[in-house]
């Protein structure tokens, strides 16, 4: 049984193939283990280690993420495995403990990059006046 997952964030969008397997994790057919940069890493594997070594060792995760830059890439991989998890293994617990961590483990982020406004040059930023 593959259980296929979708997550979002900012632009990112990844989508994770669990299986039956024996714990191996790869991102875009990298392994987690030597996946960079270092911090993409922790925050990706932040589901795994919470859901604990009995979960993850029976399982073969397989992340294909595109869009983005590489935190918003290591977000949506790590939505997509904490979802995929509770949706394999269907146990309550897991997703209790996930959303007691952190409740966009389990939703995607809602945040975007606000438009560019037309005269200028940025967001908000607008010419500055003076009336003297």
């Amino acid at each position: 049984m593959t259980i296929i997952v979708t997550a979002k964030r900012k632009t990112a969008v990844a989508r994770a193939y669990i299986k039956e397997g024996n714990g191996k994790v790869t991102i875009n057919s990298i392994p987690l283990q030597i996946y960079e940069p270092f911090l993409a890493r922790l925050r990706i594997s932040e589901p795994l280690i919470l859901a604990g070594e009995d979960y993850v060792s029976k399982v073969n995760i397989k992340v294909k993420v595109k869009g983005g830059g590489y935190m918003g890439k290591a977000e949506a991989a790590r939505i997509a495995i904490a979802k995929g998890l509770v949706k394999y293994f269907d146990d309550d617990k897991l997703k209790l403990l996930y959303l007691q961590y952190d409740p966009y483990m389990l939703k995607s982020d809602p945040r975007r990059k606000e438009q560019r406004k037309s005269p200028t040059s940025k967001a908000r930023k607008h010419y500055t006046t003076a009336y003297r």
